[in-house]
This record gives C-alpha cells, sequence and structure tokens, in this order.
C-alpha cells in the first residue's frame, strides 16, 4: 500500500503532538543512542520533529519503529537510524549551506533545517516535488528550500556548497556535486557496490581531489538522473 504524506494527513484532520507521540518519541531516540549515534544534537533534532507527521495516520501507532516506510512513486521516508547516522557523519554546523539529493517526504530535510543550516533540496519526481509546496514547517524553517531537478547536476547556481548529503543509491561519486562543494567541504554518499551500498564520507581537499572514508553498509532506493514527470 503506497502512503500519503503528512501534509495529505493534515487535510483530513488536525495534527496532533501528544504526550504518547513524545513519550514513543523519546524511546526511539534512546534506541538510537544505544544502536550507536553519539552526536547530542542530531538525537535531539529527532526528538523535536514529529515523525507521524510525515506518515499516514493508519500508521500513528508504528510511526517510531525505527524502519523505513513506502510513500509515494516507489519511494521510502528513511529509517530513523539511517537519517541520524547520516547526519552524524554529515558533522552539520549552524548556517552551513547544504545540498541535499532527493527531498522525499522532507524528513532528512527537517531534522538539517532543525540543526540550523542552510537547506538546499533536490527532488526529481515531479508528484513529491508538488507536495512540498504544502509542507507544513513552512514557516518554522525558512532555512528550507525546494527544488525540482536532476540530482546529479546539482545547483550550481547556488554552489558553493559546505556539505552535500545523498538519500539514494548512487552508482557512482557525482562529479558535478564534488565540484559544488567548498575545498574543505564533505560529500556523504551511499555507494552501490555489489547489491548493497557502502557509506561514504568524501572531503574535499583544498586543491583537487578529494579524500574517503568508508562506514557501514545499508540500503536505499537507487539514485536516478534527470526528471520524472
Amino acid at each position: 500500500m503506497l502512503l500519503t504524506f503528512f501534509y495529505l494527513a493534515s487535510a483530513m484532520r488536525k495534527l496532533e503532538d501528544t504526550y504518547r507521540h513524545k513519550g514513543l518519541r523519546k524511546k526511539l531516540v534512546d534506541s538510537l543512542r544505544d544502536k550507536g549515534i553519539t552526536d547530542e544534537n542530531v538525537l535531539e533534532a529527532l526528538n523535536n520533529i514529529p515523525r507521524h507527521y510525515f506518515l499516514d495516520t493508519a500508521l500513528d501507532n508504528i510511526a517510531y519503529e525505527d524502519r523505513a516506510f513506502p510513500i509515494t512513486d516507489g519511494q521510502t521516508i528513511s529509517q530513523p537510524y539511517t537519517v541520524a547516522y547520516q547526519t552524524q557523519l554529515l558533522q552539520v554546523k549552524a548556517n552551513e549551506k547544504i545540498l541535499e539529493i532527493g527531498t522525499g517526504s522532507i524528513y532528512q530535510a527537517t531534522v538539517l533545517a532543525e540543526l540550523g543550516a542552510k537547506v538546499f533540496t533536490i527532488e526529481r519526481q515531479k508528484n513529491l516535488f508538488e507536495k512540498t509546496k504544502q509542507y507544513i514547517f513552512k514557516s518554522k524553517y525558512p532555512n528550507l528550500k525546494f527544488f525540482y531537478g536532476d540530482g546529479f547536476e546539482g545547483l550550481p547556481t547556488f554552489a558553493p556548497f559546505d556539505k552535500v548529503i545523498i538519500t539514494a543509491a548512487a552508482p557512482f561519486i557525482p562529479p558535478k556535486l564534488i565540484a559544488q562543494l567548498k575545498p574543505g567541504g564533505m560529500m556523504i554518499i551511499p555507494l552501490e557496490s555489489g547489491g548493497h551500498q557502502r557509506m561514504l564520507r568524501l572531503t574535499k581537499n583544498e586543491k583537487e581531489g578529494y579524500t574517503e572514508e568508508s562506514f557501514s553498509n545499508f540500503s536505499f532506493v537507487p539514485m536516478l538522473s534527470g526528471r520524472n514527470g
């Protein structure tokens, strides 16, 4: 079953963040800490964001389980552990310019915005991009900007960026995204390798090239070129 988003659910009922939701969210955050997430700023950001707003109301009882859920157009809202893991590797600082490839449900972008970053997020699926116009937190996060386009192309008009985060399985390291990073800037990318993705952190060198760090394996939907719709 494909799931609607929080902005569609909000049209049918008033969104509430109850004591029960907050308790489940705290339990989730505690479990992420137990799984090795150590950045307290990241954990606090996840604790501040009502994940159930991003899911169909039918999933209210399981919204704070640590797992991914399908949304629309073959995409997913990422597992909270994956969101926390990528965000922790990115070492987000307030007021940094961050380019996100793959807006999806807007959950990851919201976490970055909650941490105080200036977020530029690209979505290639037209249906998903259109739904960002109903994003309920627009007034809370004016530092979050939405774009419809090809993630492999990035946003050269707004470059350079301090950080880049890719939330889909990349078949290769996109050279145009490396070019749009500031010297010393970081990219977090799940790189396709033999049926799984290895999480990499790339740091752009001051003169040319980049250094590469390798972390755990994950499973993402594929990063595709062009626009769809």
